[in-house]
């Protein structure tokens, strides 16, 4: 694989992750998936009135879609506390046990951003002899305000109320061992490989030999981002996302995983058989595994009733739904899986 698309795939990474997008607000995002696909040469794009971006790259016929999920974990304000904190509601799977200490930013509805922390109450060790107690969003996890605030009247006179955005700094940092370490890497890491796929096809004048959608949606960390995909009538749908890693997975940082299984079941037997061939044919670095806690936009789309064949893959993904972390060579292995799939 050439470096330059390598280069691009990490670069694309950084620049998705730098932008807040958890699920609901997706406006930057959708913006920049655009305007980044028509630097490609990719000006014609589409999406549901719901929100998501789609974009056919070529070929005829025989139409598959590949999928990846712009939306992240978050957070919404809930309530506001006496003491002129912030309750939250948690968006999608945010764990109360890893958020604390993180740096947020409050995106209010005519107000502007301000910034915050997420602590628990009262978190000061000297002082607090339960600063060990369980976490939880319903008990003591809070936003600190970053502003001179002391009661409700405060926060609402700066325009924060309940239903505004909370967004995580996700903390990026890729090293020199070519690890890339995350927030949301689930899954900004599929979409850019998404996008390196859409630069390799333009730039290398690749004839696809059936018709290949590239659809960004965000909703799917709350189930429902594959309801509208694009387009409807599609055969084939490969879900792109993080691949599990951890005790008794086969997969790992550095390989591409494919999904047998999820927590609503198998996913189609010929479909990966015909990918793991195409793995084995060509040296890509693959496991397969199944997950008991996880699901894709491919559940959306199957329960809105789309009749087509469906997949789940991506790169390792280690310590999903926290602090991640993934390598570039398993973002470089899912590039080259679907390249080899969709042009045999």
């Amino acid at each position: 694989m050439e470096q330059k698309y390598l280069d691009y795939m990490v670069e694309q990474t950084q620049k998705l992750l730098a932008i807040p997008s958890p699920t609901g607000y997706n406006q930057q995002v959708q913006q920049y998936l655009r305007e980044e696909l028509g630097r490609l040469g990719y000006p014609e794009t589409t999406g549901p009135r719901r929100g998501g971006v789609a974009c056919c790259v070529g070929g005829e016929g025989n139409p598959i879609t590949l999928t990846a999920h712009a939306d992240t974990l978050g957070a919404m304000v809930r309530a506001i506390k006496d003491n002129g904190a912030l309750m939250i509601t948690p968006i999608g799977g945010l764990n109360p046990n890893n958020v604390e200490t993180s740096n947020v930013e409050i995106v209010t509805k005519f107000d502007g951003i301000y910034t915050g922390t997420i602590q628990i109450e009262n978190p000061s060790t000297h002082v607090n002899p339960h600063v060990n107690d369980p976490r939880s969003f319903d008990e003591n996890i809070e936003v600190v305000i970053d502003e001179d605030v002391h009661c409700p009247e405060d926060v609402l006179a700066l325009g924060i109320e309940t239903g505004d955005f909370i967004c995580l700094d996700p903390r990026t940092v890729v090293t020199k061992s070519g690890y890339i370490k995350s927030r949301f890497l689930d899954d900004k890491a599929c979409c850019a490989v998404l996008l390196a796929y859409a630069k390799y096809v333009k730039e290398e004048m690749i004839q696809l030999p059936r018709q290949v959608w590239l659809h960004f949606s965000v909703y799917e960390e709350i189930g429902t981002g594959g309801a509208t995909l694009f387009p409807r009538e599609a055969h084939d749908i490969i879900a792109v996302d993080m691949g599990c890693v951890g005790l008794l997975q086969a997969g790992t940082e550095r390989k591409v995983s494919l999904c047998a299984k999820d927590a609503k079941g198998p996913y189609h037997y010929e479909m990966l058989k015909e990918m793991a061939q195409v793995c084995k044919e060509h040296g890509v670095d693959y496991a397969v595994d199944t997950y008991f806690r996880y699901g894709s936009d491919v559940e959306g789309s199957l329960i809105a009733g789309y009749d087509v064949r469906h997949l789940t893959m991506g790169p390792g993904v280690y310590a999903s739904h926290g602090y991640e972390r993934t390598h570039i060579s398993a973002l470089e292995q899912t590039f080259q899986a679907l390249r080899f799939y969709l042009e045999k």
